[in-house]
């Protein structure tokens, strides 16, 4: 009953959404036939076309995604598992629901179901649940057969036969509002009409999950379901987690994972006590009339308030009836992961390699500051001893501290120092990284102790320590010739995009600038004035960062010495080199923003320079 209600409101606010748009069409042509009795026709045109064309391709755009659009295929992996299978076939027998065609293993935090329905949804079709393998992975027997059992619910609630008016009604107002910008005024119109349509479709869309938890308990009991909600947000965010700590640590260098589901599987496992205790950590849902959910406490407090149903619940882990379930895992990673031409590790060496290119990259960078203070194309650790032996340690550590004073640079640059020894101790073949997945993974030497590289950076900087600390490193195995640099310039390996400006002078001539952490990407020649924003999405959509910056001139903030913010609107700037030259960004009156901060984001970076 509450899917045909959602079903029902939909088509009567998408009627509303067709009315509003026929007529802002009808209203912007009246207009010009109004305006053109006071001034020239072709002038009047002129100045309404935008409108006018804005609305009929706003309209045409969603009335095409309403009778055409359809839901977006499985991302994932289809399987046939026997005993998963005969669990969600008799679940489905308890929710009164015909039970899935297919079963699909998909790489989120997340269960969800479809149903490929014709006509609007007035035809059943194909019924799909997808299951999220790191679900599968932590979750025990009870707590996955409550996930199931809540999903199964949509089916037998009619959610998701009658969800196609709903979902087409959200393409529609999408398609409408994807390529208008922020300041056309016929966007904020049909933004205003799109507000209400998500108010009213995402109020019957909780009543809904509510009516699945019931569905959850009635199949598992209220405490598998509470469990199985109480442990999923603690759950999505230990997957992020996983993918920033352990899946990126190489990927920019270069690298992937063999098993990226299995490793967070095992890591799972490893942290299970810190990820109960995250889950108990996190702030609690207040909720807002926009979400599509209720929030976690009213959810419970629902379950709790049902009436006690008897079930055994089972609480060994689930993965361990899945048929295969390690193959399954790579299989869905060789299904999901585009890892490209990244050459793929096993887990421990994925992780010391990845950790090795990353200390590379950030003694390089100490590396070329040094050179730069020396005035040379390139220093290493040799040319650091040699300075130091030299008496020369504040100039060489002064480019890396620059606010620091003469006394204080010697324990400042033990830091780097030890960075620079570490580099050394890897490429000598005496330490590196060892792989955990219950926490931080350890630099150690080959028995496995810390090599305590800290304390002979810190001899090595103090008055007449240098020699000691030497010969430290020469009884280890370390070689001092073995810490060279490998990039002489700098690169945006690890950086990612903050923002861009379209539109932009650099040096007198029209420039996109992207903006990423670790420099700025100028595009020359970008195209037209008008479509900056489009064309800065599709850019930053379509490569990495660094592939950004492997492509179009890359201007590094290490490289600049100084920066100066002439003027804020338009932003106009002026950066001074260490190599000399000067570069001058003249933001255009037509310039676009990527993001609604953009500029504030680059003027900020200046400013800190």
């Amino acid at each position: 009953m509450i899917g045909f209600a959602r079903a029902a409101l939909s088509l009567i606010l998408l009627a509303g959404f067709f009315v509003v748009a026929i007529g802002q069409v009808a209203g912007a042509i009246a207009l010009t036939v109004l305006i053109s009795d006071v001034i020239a026709g072709f002038v009047a045109v002129k100045l309404l076309w935008p409108l006018v064309a804005a609305s009929a391709v706003g309209t045409g755009r969603a009335v095409w995604r309403v009778f055409r659009g359809k839901p977006e295929p499985p991302t994932g992996l289809r399987i046939a598992d026997p005993w998963l299978t005969q669990t969600v076939e008799r679940l489905a027998r308890q929710a009164d629901t015909r039970p899935p065609d297919e079963i699909w293993l998909t790489p989120e935090v997340n269960a969800s179901v479809t149903e490929e329905s014709r006509l609007l949804g007035l035809l059943g079709g194909t019924r799909r649940l997808m299951l999220g393998l790191p679900v599968l992975h932590a979750f025990t027997v009870a707590e996955l057969e409550a996930v199931i059992a809540h999903e199964l619910g949509h089916y037998s609630g009619g959610d998701t036969r009658l969800a196609a008016i709903s979902y087409r009604g959200r393409l529609a107002i999408a398609a409408a509002l994807h390529r208008m910008s922020p300041r056309n005024p016929v966007s904020w119109i049909f933004r205003g009409y799109g507000a209400l349509y998500l108010l009213a479709d995402n109020a019957v869309s909780r009543r809904q999950e509510l009516a699945a938890d019931r569905a959850a308990v009635l199949a598992a009991g209220k405490e598998a379901t509470s469990a199985a909600l109480s442990r999923l947000p603690g759950l999505s965010v230990a997957w992020e987690f996983f993918h920033d700590a352990y899946v990126m640590l190489g990927w920019q260098h270069g690298y992937v994972p063999q098993d990226v589901f299995g490793g967070f599987a095992a890591m799972a496992h490893a942290r299970a006590e810190d990820i109960a205790a995250l889950q108990s950590a996190l702030p609690e849902e207040r909720g807002s009339r926009w979400d599509t959910h209720p929030p976690l406490p009213v959810r419970l407090a629902a379950i709790r308030a049902l009436p006690d149903v008897r079930v055994q619940a089972d609480h060994r882990p689930a993965y361990q009836f899945v048929a295969g379930h390690a193959e399954l895992t790579r299989a869905l990673a060789e299904q999901v992961v585009d890892a490209g031409d990244r050459t793929p590790l096993p887990w421990p060496q994925y992780t010391a390699t990845a950790l090795a290119a990353g200390l590379q990259d950030d003694v390089d960078r100490d590396f070329r500051a040094i050179a730069r203070a020396l005035g040379g194309p390139a220093a290493d650790l040799s040319t650091v001893v040699d300075q130091i032996a030299a008496g020369r340690l504040a100039e060489i550590a002064q480019p890396l501290f620059p606010t620091a004073t003469r006394r204080e640079l010697p324990e400042l640059f033990a830091v780097p120092l030890t960075r620079m020894f570490a580099l050394a101790a890897v490429r000598s073949g005496v330490a590196g990284y060892r792989h955990s997945w219950s926490g931080p993974a350890e630099f150690v030497t080959g028995d496995g102790a810390d090599p305590r590289l800290d304390e002979i950076a810190e001899l090595a900087v103090r008055p007449g320590g240098l020699g000691e600390a030497m010969a430290r490193l020469t009884r280890m195995g370390v070689h001092v010739a073995a810490g060279t640099q490998r990039n002489a310039a700098p690169t945006a390996v690890g950086a990612s995009v903050i923002g861009g400006l379209a539109n932009v002078k650099v040096d007198g001539k029209d420039h996109d600038v992207i903006i990423l952490t670790a420099g700025l990407v100028l595009v020359p020649e970008p195209g037209r004035i008008n479509k900056g924003r489009l064309r800065m999405l599709d850019m930053v959509n379509g490569q990495p960062a660094d592939k950004l910056a492997q492509s179009y001139p890359f201007l590094a903030y290490e490289t600049v010495q100084r920066a100066r913010v002439l003027r804020s609107l338009p932003l106009k700037a002026e950066l001074s080199l260490y190599d000399g030259r000067t570069v001058e960004l003249r933001e255009r009156l037509e310039s676009e923003e990527l993001g609604t901060s953009s500029r504030d984001d680059l003027i900020s970076i200046l400013e800190n320079l």
